[in-house]
């Protein structure tokens, strides 16, 4: 880590770093970004196109960190054309998307970005998650997703061709409207996003349905069942693999419909609308 004063501008180098994880999938994180929202970003490799899963917060270029530590693959005179793809539009996920010419998200929240949205994408940030500013005078409270129009519009069983590997678009409707996995049925990889990660799910942000997030739960049994998946790669915390899937979807579906866990979801959900439209008073639902 990085001791340079909090005044200082963490460099566009530093910003990132990564882990090679074999056949072609790296992983990368914003270092100086402290928080539990900080998204896991997934770059896959193909022979003919790439996808990086989720761009992060988007303060430093992303683009620029892949092409100079040399993650994309192709020949040296001919890389490969990259496809920046949002799990969903909330802004840990999708703060990065403007930097990228290519950009994919689910139909349900192409509005979402193409506005600007910051009350559907959930912008909360504070100057304490920042160890380093990403430029001098920088501070959390003026930080917006950026507007961009998506260039491909997903839905259910789109299939996203890398060449010598195909991600196959499921939609995951729960934690928000346009939540989506993109399932290697091949390798049997699971990008999850939110949908599931090895921590608490949360339902009760704006756009968020209980009820949707138990259906999307009962497909993800489905897929275990079905010997779909052996990894799943999600947009936060550690991997893990069917059995752990299986387990953190089966005790959604049975929590989900208790009292306590209603109460608990309506609680969380009028305090995080209240929030937000405060922090993103001109912003629209």
């Amino acid at each position: 880590m990085s001791s340079s004063s909090p005044t200082s501008a963490a460099a566009a180098t530093d910003w990132y770093a990564h882990k090679a994880l074999g056949d072609g999938l790296f992983w990368i994180q914003e270092r100086f970004y402290q928080s539990n929202n900080r998204c896991n970003i997934w770059l896959l490799r193909g022979s003919h196109q790439d996808v990086v899963i989720d761009t992060g917060l988007g303060l430093r270029s992303l683009p620029d960190y892949i092409a100079e530590k040399g993650l994309l693959g192709g020949a040296a005179d001919r890389r490969n054309p990259l496809l920046a793809v949002a799990t969903h539009a909330h802004f840990d996920h999708s703060g990065g998307l403007h930097q990228f010419p290519q950009v994919a998200v689910h139909s349900a929240e192409v509005d979402a970005l193409a506005n600007g949205d910051n009350f559907e994408t959930v912008t909360w940030l504070s100057d304490r998650e920042i160890l380093e500013p990403p430029s001098p005078g920088w501070r959390a409270r003026h930080y917006k997703v950026k507007a961009v129009q998506p260039t491909h519009i997903l839905q259910e069983g789109d299939v996203i061709n890398l060449g010598d590997r195909q991600l196959t678009v499921l939609h995951m409707p729960g934690h928000s409207r346009g939540s989506i996995c993109l399932h290697d049925r091949h390798n049997k990889l699971l990008f999850s996003g939110d949908t599931v990660y090895d921590g608490a799910m949360i339902d009760w942000l704006p756009y968020s349905r209980v009820s949707d997030y138990v259906s999307s739960c009962e497909r993800l049994v489905g897929l275990v069942d079905s010997e779909q998946v052996d990894q799943v790669l999600p947009g936060h915390y550690n991997t893990f693999g069917a059995k752990r899937l299986h387990r953190l979807a089966s005790s959604y579906i049975n929590r989900a419909g208790t009292c306590p866990a209603k109460f608990s979801t309506l609680a969380w959900r009028t305090l995080a609308s209240v929030a937000l439209r405060a922090s993103n008073p001109r912003s629209t639902c």
